[in-house]
């Protein structure tokens, strides 16, 4: 891989864990997942988001930060580069989203003060698929708290992750439009992600 760490970012349902298991089993990376089954407040905010948004957010904040913070003090020298499913980003994206103003402000706080602490991705891999079949993924893996997830919920979420990186001058973003592509089962498809991940990108927002 061209790059060190590589971060797959995606809406609810868009397939990312599952990419960054493939690129890192097939190619010899470090992989490092987001356990959001660990949550143990969201079933309870798919059930009543006004009342559990910022524990659940505030749990996901924390978490990511200690994956991505032994990274840095847990360095392998048998792997040859670094996969996650999840950008620390997106807190504040799912947080502006869900909380409320009062909410927000105080997250935004403890986002600032942890933020600069952390590795930041050399590559950043949207995936980007209508909201139609990320609503046919979330169906498909079956999951019991998601499947009153709305076509509006994922949209918004969706249109906040666009807009979040189309600010990003710093970073490399690649934005990837899944729409006719199964990885899974097809694996020219997955080899056209490789093949694109071993591409020069200067910094910005690049559509694919």
């Amino acid at each position: 891989m061209r790059y060190n760490f590589i971060t797959i970012e995606g809406t609810i349902g868009a397939g990312k864990t599952t990419l960054a298991q493939k690129l890192a089993s097939g190619y010899n990376g470090k992989l490092i997942l987001e356990r959001f089954e660990e949550n143990p407040f969201l079933p309870k905010f798919y059930e009543d988001p006004a009342r559990h948004a910022f524990p659940v957010e505030l749990f996901f904040m924390a978490e990511r930060f200690q994956h991505l913070k032994n990274l840095l003090s847990e360095a392998d020298i048998f792997k040859s580069f670094t996969v996650s499913d999840f950008l620390f980003q997106k807190s504040l994206i799912f947080a502006q989203q869900n909380l409320n103003e009062d909410e927000s402000k105080l997250y935004r706080m403890l986002f600032d003060i942890i933020n600069p602490t952390l590795p930041k991705p050399d590559i950043i891999l949207y995936l980007y698929a209508p909201v139609d079949k990320l609503l046919e993924n979330i169906k498909k893996r079956g999951r019991e708290y998601e499947q009153s997830i709305t076509a509006d919920y994922l949209h918004k979420i969706q249109t906040a992750y666009l807009d979040y990186f189309k600010l990003q001058h710093h970073s490399r973003v690649v934005l990837l439009n899944t729409s006719d592509l199964n990885w899974v089962e097809n694996q020219s498809h997955f080899d056209k992600v490789v093949e694109l991940l071993n591409e020069e990108f200067d910094t910005g927002l690049h559509y694919v």
